[in-house]
């Protein structure tokens, strides 16, 4: 049997597995992009230790420089399309490994489809050879451009199989049918969250999506573009309430291997995004029209109806208030002054 690349990490205190409450060892996978980031800085500061893997393709240095001074963090440079080994004991895994962002998915599609797949392949394995619980951050486009509205779990969406947002949609999908096969075969402890659009601070200017878009381009006076009329629909969660969701199906016994989506259900048309930003910003921009891309996604709206139920989680943070932070973040990025949180840690 070929041995596996091994990554050499810090060999952290453990405590028991079976305590919720108890510090763990946790790999997140994709740890340096805007999600992965925010997870890592929040797990830190619960007393958790973290190893972040990333192959910064979409990923940045700056968004955990703030981390790599903490005794308990630990950061490695791999893709996850090829297999790895971690020493020591893992008790979690975040799966969050994939660009999000349709101008970079699109960029390499084959590596992106290779991400998702091979990417869900070798963190399985590493899951089940370490006897850990693993979550994987599947996305509201499974469901494709939906025929119904709000989306369900058991919605099957409606896909294309052969348009440039394939390699991100149907690899997502391959990773959840990956999953359900491990948890069917080898029993492997799996989580399965369905994440919609979500926004806040360490998003990448250049992410391509509506927030970012329109933030960016508001605050350099640029030109706001609508795609198509601009009555498509987004439901945006704020990166916090994201997480909320994200950790309390990681922890929770009653769930299981089924997915959740974990987004928020207040639904706006990206026409009244744009015209929210440009109040906040006191933008002299205007907005210009340009053909709707390929594919893009007419209604974008979760039911919760299974994380209210099951977790307890629904949203918090209104899209004012989340705007606030996120545009005070592009004010900075865009300044050069990339501004870091504070410590947050004892």
């Amino acid at each position: 049997m070929t041995e596996l690349p091994r990554v050499f990490a810090p060999s952290f205190p453990l405590r028991s597995i079976y305590d919720r409450h108890a510090p763990r060892r946790v790999l997140v996978t994709g740890g340096a992009g805007f999600l992965g980031s925010n997870l890592c800085e929040r797990l830190l500061g619960a007393g958790h230790a973290v190893i972040c893997l990333d192959n910064l393709l979409t990923g940045r240095l700056e968004n955990i420089a703030h981390l790599r001074s903490h005794p308990q963090f630990a950061f490695i440079e791999h893709d996850v399309i090829n297999p790895f080994e971690i020493d020591g004991r893992i008790e979690r895994i975040y799966n969050l490994a994939c660009p999000a962002s349709p101008p970079k998915y699109q960029r390499d599609p084959i590596h992106t489809f290779q991400t998702s797949v091979l990417g869900a392949m070798n963190a399985l394995e590493l899951a089940r050879r370490k006897n850990a619980r693993i979550l994987q951050a599947s996305t509201s486009e499974v469901y494709g451009d939906p025929e119904i509205s709000p989306q369900s779990e058991s919605y099957r969406g409606q896909v294309n199989t052969f348009g440039p947002r394939a390699c991100y949609d149907e690899g997502k999908r391959a990773a959840e049918t990956l999953f359900h096969d491990h948890f069917r075969v080898y029993g492997t402890d799996i989580r399965i969250i369905r994440i919609f659009n979500t926004y806040g601070p360490r998003m990448d200017p250049q992410d391509g999506r509506v927030v970012s878009n329109f933030v960016t381009q508001a605050l350099q006076d640029a030109p706001m573009t609508l795609y198509g009329k601009g009555q498509q629909t987004r439901s945006l969660c704020y990166v916090d309430d994201l997480l909320d969701g994200m950790e309390a199906l990681m922890e929770s016994r009653e769930i299981g291997p089924s997915p959740v989506n974990i987004g928020n259900p207040v639904e706006f048309t990206v026409a009244q995004i744009a015209h929210l930003v440009a109040k906040m910003t006191k933008t002299r921009a205007q907005l210009v029209h340009r053909p709707l891309p390929i594919d893009d996604p007419q209604q974008r709206r979760p039911d919760i109806t299974r994380a209210r139920t099951l977790l307890g989680w629904e949203p918090k943070v209104k899209l004012a208030q989340g705007l606030e932070p996120t545009i005070a973040y592009f004010r900075g990025q865009l300044d050069g002054q990339i501004a870091q949180p504070g410590a947050v840690f004892a």
